[in-house]
């Protein structure tokens, strides 16, 4: 069975894209930490991170930095908190955030609740900040 990323990768289910490659994809997480809340993806299904085959791992690892200084200069932060869970999707992935402090990197925390446009314009900014960010 496919898990809703897979989908997404797809294209049978709508994201917030910001990022896209051969190998990865980055869209805004639905229920974020905070605004700017990313979830860097490999295209290939596999439940755990660490289960991806190395050159995998190392495409998605290179491919995460490059989203996360994009990140940070779209979402002005202390530092992009990443994080790797993967409870709730079994599909490997990596949660970028950005954060002024450590504890708001935390799923105990209440998520946000942003608008549409919100999420739209802040997948832009990143998308947009992809390029200056090399």
């Amino acid at each position: 069975m496919s898990s809703i990323f897979t989908k997404i990768i797809a294209g049978d289910i709508p994201c917030y894209k910001v990022a896209e490659d051969a190998h990865n994809i980055a869209f805004l997480d639905i229920r974020p930490l905070k605004k700017g809340h990313t979830l860097c993806v490999p295209k290939v299904e596999v439940d755990e991170l660490y289960e991806l085959p190395e050159e995998d791992y190392q495409r998605l690892m290179v491919f995460s930095q490059r989203v996360a200084k994009a990140l940070k200069k779209a979402v002005p932060c202390k530092r992009i908190g990443s994080m790797v869970l993967g409870m709730e999707v079994p599909h490997a992935h990596l949660h970028l955030v950005p954060i002024e402090a450590e504890h708001e990197l935390s799923f105990a925390n209440t998520p946000l609740s942003l608008s549409s446009e919100e999420m739209m314009s802040i997948a832009s900014s990143i998308s947009d900040a992809l390029d200056s960010a090399e």
